[in-house]
């Protein structure tokens, strides 16, 4: 976020003029950012939350945006998935989660590891020493102690892939296309089979929005529809579910095609439907279904049945840029 208490000064009197939202809300945001600014202060120092490098595993599956109890409601469909624990994550954003994960107090076993990741975030924190947003606070730290691209054995930046809407890697049509899961299930598979790294984390950006299989178009990006009363929350719960399952038919591939004796399942964060008035997710919410997700075991067998073919991101003529991917995803 930017430091400046004279522009989040700026922005305070801007949105309380604004007349297209309640007063209430326009009062609020404001009040919300000094509570931001000091929850990023004592963070800074003292993260909140359970680290990943602190659990045990060699590969860790990170859907985004996943609930425990939506993996929880999915669990009988999948033979490989059993949810049998929760941590509370360092982050209730992609951004929070990366500032705090790869901080440099890990950075023995970050050398050891391979990332293969979809999140667009992984720009703007290893590069600028961590990233909390655009807004403004009042005060507040201005970078975090995060490691460089340069300090992971192996890191694929899957966003950077430059696609066609009629690839077979994009799915989704008209004003709604993403990448398709599959590629990041080809990508790592490919990385496990030829890093020599310890430790493998892939990190899938779904079940997070938008919704590409959904047949309606207020439920393809459901929150704003759903916070107006124009959809239920059991419809976009439903979608929601529906996403989650596209990604976990890749795990299931994923973990036929790979070999690790410790697997775990885990999200960044979660999402919110709605409680306490709150939606989608943001940065330094406390609520647990955004800062409680699910940690599942499971093991993995190479079959060797299955053969990759997705090409690498860097390897075609042009490339997705960190702003296009997340204004995608809703963040821009």
């Amino acid at each position: 976020m930017t430091i400046s208490f004279k522009q989040w000064t700026t922005e305070t009197v801007s949105n309380i003029r604004e007349s297209n939202q309640p007063l209430p809300i326009r009062i609020f945001r404001p009040i919300y950012y000094i509570y931001v600014a000091f929850l990023l202060t004592l963070t800074r120092w003292r993260p909140f939350g359970t680290n990943i490098f602190e659990r045990d595993w060699d590969t860790l599956i990170i859907l985004d945006a996943c609930r425990v109890d939506a993996l929880r409601e999915v669990e009988d469909e999948y033979k490989f998935l059993t949810v049998n624990d929760s941590i509370t994550s360092v982050g209730s954003t992609s951004f929070e989660w990366l500032n705090h994960t790869f901080d440099k107090k890990y950075q023995e076993k970050i050398q050891q590891t391979a990332y293969v990741t979809g999140n667009g975030y992984t720009e703007r924190v290893f590069e600028e020493n961590g990233y909390t947003g655009n807004a403004a606070i009042p005060f507040g730290p201005s970078e975090y102690s995060v490691v460089d691209t340069d300090d992971f054995k192996y890191l694929e930046e899957l966003w950077r892939a430059d696609f066609q809407d009629s690839s077979e890697w994009i799915v989704g049509s008209g004003d709604v296309t993403r990448i398709h899961p599959r590629y990041t299930t080809d990508r790592a598979i490919r990385a496990s089979r030829e890093s020599d790294a310890n430790k493998l984390i892939i990190h899938y950006m779904y079940p997070h929005t938008p919704y590409p299989l959904a047949e309606d178009p207020d439920l393809r990006d459901p929150f704003e529809p759903l916070r107006a009363g124009k959809l239920s929350k059991q419809e976009v719960w439903d979608e929601y579910l529906d996403n989650l399952r596209f990604v976990l038919d890749e795990v299931e591939k994923l973990l036929e095609n790979i070999d690790a004796e410790s697997v775990a399942i885990t999200a960044d964060h979660g999402e919110a439907f709605g409680e306490f008035g709150m939606y989608w997710h943001f940065i330094g919410c406390p609520l647990p279904v955004m800062r409680r997700v699910p940690w599942a075991k499971a093991t993995a067998h190479n079959s060797g049945e299955y053969e990759p073919s997705a090409p690498a991101p860097d390897s075609m003529a042009g490339s997705t840029t960190a702003e296009q991917q997340l204004k995608q995803l809703g963040y821009l």
